[in-house]
């Protein structure tokens, strides 16, 4: 078994440096490959870090719509120095109407600007979203867009968007938190999801599964609040195989299928890797299936 996890965060601070220490219980749970995913100028090069030490690591760079207030005059040129410097793909970006007193303003250039450097470069890019599902439509239907696809990360959207998106090349990951059972409406989109559109993401470390899913409880050093674990992604999965109605056999091979289709062109030799690595350590360990 090879796990995958299309969106997380372990460049965090709140991780309290513990990152290898982490990976090193993904590892054990099989987690082949992670994008993790930068927010802004800060965290950029922590995100490189990581990639360039652990081998799991597919880094993602891009300004968030939370933390583009804080962008430099030369944020852009630095993007562009920064996916050029290293194999990566583009995110998070994206637009939000959701956040309490977040300005909307800018969010739209800064969007597409990101939105394009992907298109140009034919990296996927990873998109946020919040409150602005049908603005975010016409700009991806109205704007050059990566010709590999892109990804909604953890999907909020309406059930009747879920087909129009796919058309124009997204996928669509699957956080854990929705097995919450108050998720009910985006459980239902994640349904309709075609099967060759369908990841599964932890957004460690937010984003917590119920409690009775959690395989790994974590806690933030400094408030002791709970976070999430990146080696919750096979809880995760287990809850996409029981929302699909499939083996949990077949998501793997699905979700694998298809993380190599969106991201495998960027980092080919490092996926082919994480695979051989991932596959000979559960021949040499065998685990039982995830419950």
């Amino acid at each position: 078994m090879a796990f995958y996890d299309a969106h997380n965060h372990l460049q965090d601070e709140r991780f309290g440096n513990r990152q290898a220490e982490l990976l090193e219980l993904c590892r054990r749970e099989a987690v082949a490959a992670m994008v993790v995913n930068g927010s802004c100028e800060e965290d950029w090069p922590a995100v490189e870090e990581l990639a360039r030490h652990h081998p799991e690591v597919l880094p993602s760079f891009g300004y968030h719509p939370w933390y583009i207030g804080r962008r430099s005059p030369v944020w852009l040129e630095r993007l562009r120095e920064q996916v050029d410097r290293i194999p990566s793909a583009v995110g998070e970006i994206g637009l939000d109407r959701w956040k309490p007193d977040l300005p909307y303003e800018g969010q739209e250039e800064v969007f597409l600007t990101q939105l394009r450097l992907a298109a140009e470069r034919n990296l996927p890019a990873s998109i946020h979203c919040l409150r602005a599902w049908g603005r975010l439509y016409d700009l991806l239907r109205s704007h050059p867009r990566p010709a590999c696809g892109f990804l909604l990360h953890s999907y909020g959207g309406p059930v009747e968007m879920v087909e129009p998106l796919a058309r124009l090349g997204a996928y669509f990951s699957l956080p854990g938190y929705y097995a919450h059972e108050r998720k009910t409406r985006q459980r239902e989109a994640f349904r309709r999801v075609p099967p060759d559109r369908l990841l599964i993401e932890t957004d460690a470390p937010d984003q917590l599964p119920p409690p009775e899913r959690i395989r790994h409880a974590l806690h933030e050093p400094v408030t002791g609040r709970p976070i999430n674990h990146p080696a919750n992604l096979p809880a995760v999965y287990a809850f996409a195989a029981e929302l699909r109605g499939w083996s949990l056999e077949t998501l793997i091979r699905r979700v694998e299928e298809n993380f190599l289709r969106l991201f495998g062109h960027v980092w080919p030799a490092k996926l082919s890797s994480a695979i051989h690595r991932t596959t000979t350590e559960a021949t040499a360990n065998p685990k039982a299936p995830v419950t």
